[in-house]
């Protein structure tokens, strides 16, 4: 939505106006192609005027810019336009708290009768600020198949009231789905999925809207760690901690801790006490796999069939079961989701880290391999290739006798971005678990 000439000016205050000034035009009834070119025109407008003459109240200068821009198109456009010209005379903003007119865009974007992919675009345009480009070079598709999109995602949007239940569930579930684009690749889109979860939590006092945020932070925090300097994925347990962003763990931590005190346990909730628990340990090896295991109940009870319901949490809690009660206990799991998931790579990679888990080599490096065919992405598939490559190897050295041992446990090699967890257990079990399941790691 903002031109680079416009970004020049001063980025991150237009970022934060842009979505506040759209979203009063909004309310107010404007339409929103037409509130976004006036808005745009606003800008172009700022771009010129402020530089020698900055406004005593930035966002009221830009609604009342947008607002005679929206008021010249109807003179042009219609006979009545005195009347029109009083109805929108330039209209003193009305006094909002912060965050309230992001989260009404937000949930205006996130309408449930857009599918996925629309609402996920319409969020990044009209809140994030991205450009249309921008935005189709994330979905690998043509600017102006991505240009069409969004204005049928705007279009349907049109009017609408958003005050059914669930609309913070379907914001919720944006905001995620734009996180792991850019885990997966585009740290931007992390960063301004991260960005767009702190106004939510300033908007309001859902403790799962702070469960999102606080499971990005901890995720995010490992982010430097994940590659190798070839672009090559490393899996947690080779990682190397010391470049995890501990501030980062940290405030993941409190934002946690403040959710799970107004026990209303929820998934994002309990997938971020999973992720603090592994930032938490100092090595692989001191990982608290059974209070792990304990979440990971917790979120498969938050479902009445969760093989089908939430097989990614099934999976979590597979490896889980395989690290405390051994590998068999894990495999058991995940045959329980062979007609669910038995054709996704992921399922096939937890087996074979599984199968590791009980020194069956052989039974390890063909898993390895089924996963590494199935994968979609070249850097998990290579990764894959290498780890059924290193399972036959071990093998081989194992059967030469130059090796005693099988290789040391590790944790699934696709690192998932999307932690299985878990959290409606009874006061009794809870008051049983002999810590929480955050840390106490420092800030720097």
């Amino acid at each position: 939505m903002i031109d680079e000439p416009a970004r020049q000016l001063d980025e991150g205050a237009l970022r934060a106006l842009v979505p506040r000034v759209l979203a009063g035009l909004v309310r107010r009834g404007e339409d929103f192609d037409a509130a976004e070119d006036a808005l745009q025109e606003a800008l172009l407008e700022a771009l010129r005027v402020w530089p020698g003459h900055p406004p005593r109240d930035p966002r009221a200068w830009l609604a009342a810019v947008a607002t005679r821009r929206l008021v010249d198109a109807r003179r042009r456009n219609a006979a009545r336009h005195r009347r029109e010209e009083a109805a929108y005379a330039e209209p003193r903003p009305a006094a909002t708290e912060e965050g309230d007119d992001t989260l009404f865009l937000l949930f205006c974007c996130c309408h449930p009768d857009l599918a996925p992919a629309s609402q996920v675009a319409l969020t990044l345009r009209a809140v994030g600020g991205l450009t249309t480009r921008e935005i189709a070079d994330t979905f690998y598709v043509p600017e102006a198949t991505m240009a069409q999109r969004i204005s049928r995602a705007k279009r349907a949007v049109q009017g609408g009231r958003l005050d059914q239940p669930g609309d913070l569930a379907v914001v919720l579930r944006v905001l995620y789905l734009i996180y792991t684009a850019g885990h997966a690749g585009r740290v931007d889109l992390a960063d301004e999925a991260i960005r767009l979860a702190r106004q939510l939590t300033l908007a309001t006092e859902e403790p799962e809207a702070r469960g999102l945020l606080a499971l990005m932070l901890l995720n995010h925090a490992r982010l430097p760690a994940r590659l190798d300097s070839e672009g090559r994925i490393v899996t947690l347990d080779r990682q190397d901690r010391g470049l995890w962003d501990s501030r980062e763990i940290a405030e993941g931590v409190r934002v946690l801790q403040s959710a799970l005190a107004v026990q209303r346990p929820g998934r994002y909730q309990v997938e971020a006490a999973i992720a603090a628990l592994h930032d938490d340990a100092a090595s692989a090896e001191e990982t608290d796999w059974p209070q792990i295991l304990a979440w990971y109940d917790d979120l498969v009870a938050l479902t009445d069939d969760p093989v089908r319901q939430d097989p990614a949490a099934v999976l979590g809690r597979a490896v889980a079961a395989g690290h405390v009660l051994g590998a068999a206990a894990g495999l058991r799991e995940t045959d329980r989701l062979r007609e669910v998931i038995g054709e996704r790579h992921r399922w096939h990679a937890v087996r074979g880290h599984l199968h590791e888990l009980s020194g069956d080599l052989p039974a390890a490096a063909t898993a390895y391999a089924d996963a590494a065919r199935r994968a979609t992405d070249v850097a998990e598939r290579d990764h894959l290739v290498r780890q059924a490559a290193r399972a036959r190897a071990a093998e081989l050295c194992r059967n030469s006798r130059l090796t005693e041992r099988p290789p040391s446990a590790r944790v699934p090699s696709y690192d998932p971005i999307e932690p299985s967890n878990s959290l409606l257990v009874s006061s009794d079990q809870r008051a049983a678990r002999s810590h929480q399941p955050i840390g106490n790691r420092e800030t720097p």
